[in-house]
């Protein structure tokens, strides 16, 4: 179901719909700062399973996850000073941003490293999401950016499609900080500069 969402000023009553089916072991896609991605809740193993069936990935390539604030990530992720201030700076934004996961990261979303990605993108909408569930949620590419596409791209598969508006598809720039020292994996809409 395509349910539209006002970006600036997201209608809490839809949003808790949304909620609703996460809480339920629902699948939904959503609008970021960079893409409109397909996730679920954090723990939801079989959500997470069959999206990596839908995107044809590999257990062994987790997803990134989304947080709400430098506080959930510190939840998440193990976070040293040097990485508090270099996320405090960019965040949020099209950043994603690889780091040490703690216990309270599913193994399915850590890589063999035990880091996981993490993104707070400056999208209202997926922050209230996130904000209103209590915890992340995972994200990958719907790889199209308009909602009845993705529709007809997972006809069988989402429970909700949010509609926020076009965007201007661009990847995340993902950087890790894994032991303080930066190092750019992908660059992508967000600035590098600072790490070159």
């Amino acid at each position: 179901m395509i349910i539209s969402i006002n970006p600036q000023n997201p209608q809490q009553r839809l949003v808790n719909m949304v909620i609703e089916a996460l809480d339920n072991g629902g699948i939904i896609a959503y609008p970021t700062d960079t893409f409109y991605g397909i996730g679920c809740d954090l723990y939801n193993k079989r959500g997470i399973q069959l999206i990596h069936k839908l995107k044809k990935r590999s257990l062994k390539e987790p997803f990134s996850i989304i947080c709400d604030s430098l506080k959930e990530i510190s939840r998440y992720a193990q976070v040293s000073n040097y990485a508090f201030k270099t996320m405090k700076r960019l965040l949020p934004g099209p950043y994603t941003f690889i780091l040490e996961g703690t216990k309270l990261v599913p193994k399915i979303m850590l890589t063999k490293q035990k880091t996981v990605g993490i993104r707070v993108p400056d999208n209202n909408i997926c922050l209230n999401i996130v904000r209103t569930l209590r915890r992340p949620i995972i994200t990958t590419s719907a790889e199209v950016d308009n909602p009845y596409l993705i529709q007809d791209a997972y006809p069988s598969h989402l429970d909700f499609i949010i509609d926020g508006g076009s965007l201007k598809p661009s990847p995340s720039s993902v950087i890790s900080l894994v032991g303080d020292i930066p190092e750019i994996i992908r660059e992508g809409k967000g600035d590098v500069s600072d790490f070159l």
